[in-house]
């Protein structure tokens, strides 16, 4: 079954076809909305949508300040399509530290957050009918940006911890196989990919290469990437396959979503390198980005490393687990992002997030993330929030 087949039989097609731009997690935030006019703000537990609710570092406003002060008069005007290249640069010498191979400021694309970076990615590569494989549970919007561009989404099985399930992996590649897509750390599970499943991911992929007589790419969607806890480290992709992609964003560890600034990078010993980005620059502008926004460019190139309090989000999760553990929930406790992902106690997860709906409690059915008999809690939340609903957690599941 395509993406979308697999989602229409799991949440049936009123979600899929009414609205092809509908999600569970926007359905629970609207209803969540609803739930406040009736009973108040202060008195609804909204864990539906995973906006980050932390401010940004102190140092982006000043940088905003200083940039508007002295910007030239050009600074608003349009640009080369992949961006600033003196921000491409800034990005392309972190990337170079972070990922262990060397990275120009050419091989650097700026885009309209990461929704872009991946957008910009599959329209260059995708022929008509070409898969993208990738993991589940995932994002469900992965499979509208693969049908943007004419390609099918299929899901993989990850295992029962949600680390990558390889032999699933190299059982779903096939002569239609063009993108293996990897979300590190992962929403909305939280779990990271250990370097060595990336290596062994990258052996597979140049096997597979071969044998199909066509490229295999590796994408990687890393918002989430400085979103870390105890720790733990996210291992770079480029040191592990050479036909990889990594696009991420700003918006979770500056903390600035709504200001939709990321980047797309290729690998610099990619075998189509010049093609590639050639296609990608083309993208970014026919599919209406044009370019990403010169006023965030400019403050990103000065706020490389910079990031929010990430210690915030590392305690709002040991709260939430420490109280889902006593309810009695099962989970895995995230490695990073601001999810965690529970074992619904019903079989029928949409019926336990309803069971938490009359407690006034909005979480995600694990199904709108092909995680059926999951529900998603993202805990980007005031700790208040989480404080006063962990009794109504313990009262859900003891009405199971």
């Amino acid at each position: 079954k395509t993406a979308y087949e697999m989602l229409r039989s799991l949440v049936g097609s009123e979600m899929c076809i009414r609205d092809r731009a509908s999600s569970w997690i926007r359905r629970m935030f609207e209803e969540g909305a609803e739930l406040k006019k009736a009973h108040g703000a202060a008195n609804v537990f909204d864990f539906s949508l995973g906006n980050p609710n932390l401010p940004p570092p102190p140092s982006f406003r000043r940088v905003l300040r200083e940039i508007l002060e002295h910007a030239p008069e050009s600074a608003h005007a349009y640009m080369a399509n992949t961006g600033l290249p003196e921000t491409c640069a800034a990005v392309a010498e972190r990337l170079s530290a972070e990922q262990g191979v060397r990275v120009s400021g050419a091989e650097v694309i700026m885009t309209c957050g990461a929704a872009g970076a991946l957008n910009i990615a599959f329209k260059a590569l995708l022929d008509p009918g070409d898969e993208v494989l990738v993991p589940a549970p995932c994002f469900v919007e992965y499979g509208f940006y693969a049908d943007n561009h004419g390609g099918v989404l299929n899901t993989v099985p990850s295992r029962p911890d949600f680390q990558l399930d390889l032999g699933a992996i190299e059982a779903a590649l096939g002569p239609r196989s063009k993108i293996v897509l990897l979300n590190s750390p992962n929403n909305p599970t939280g779990v990271v990919y250990p370097e060595e499943s990336l290596r062994a991911l990258g052996r597979l992929l140049e096997e597979k290469s071969r044998a199909l007589s066509r490229t295999l790419y590796l994408v990687a969607d890393e918002p989430y990437r400085q979103v870390v806890f105890d720790g733990v480290r996210v291992p770079p992709l480029f040191s592990c396959y050479r036909q990889s992609i990594v696009c991420s964003s700003y918006s979770k560890d500056l903390s600035i979503p709504g200001e939709r600034i990321g980047y797309a990078a290729v690998h610099p010993e990619a075998e189509h390198k010049k093609a590639l980005l050639a296609g990608m620059a083309l993208a970014n502008r026919i599919l209406g980005f044009v370019n990403a926004p010169a006023l965030m460019q400019r403050a990103v190139a000065r706020l490389q490393g910079e990031r929010c309090d990430v210690a915030a989000y590392r305690r709002k999760r040991d709260l939430l687990c420490d109280g889902l553990a006593a309810a009695g929930y099962e989970f895995i406790r995230p490695q990073g992002t601001f999810y965690v992902f529970p074992r619904s106690p019903l079989a029928d997860d949409v019926a336990f997030v309803q069971e938490l709906k009359k407690e006034r409690v909005l979480a995600v059915p694990g199904r709108g993330f092909f995680g059926p008999g999951h529900f998603r809690i993202a805990f980007c939340v005031e700790d208040a929030v989480i404080e006063n609903a962990l009794p109504a957690f313990a009262r859900a599941i003891r009405r199971r």
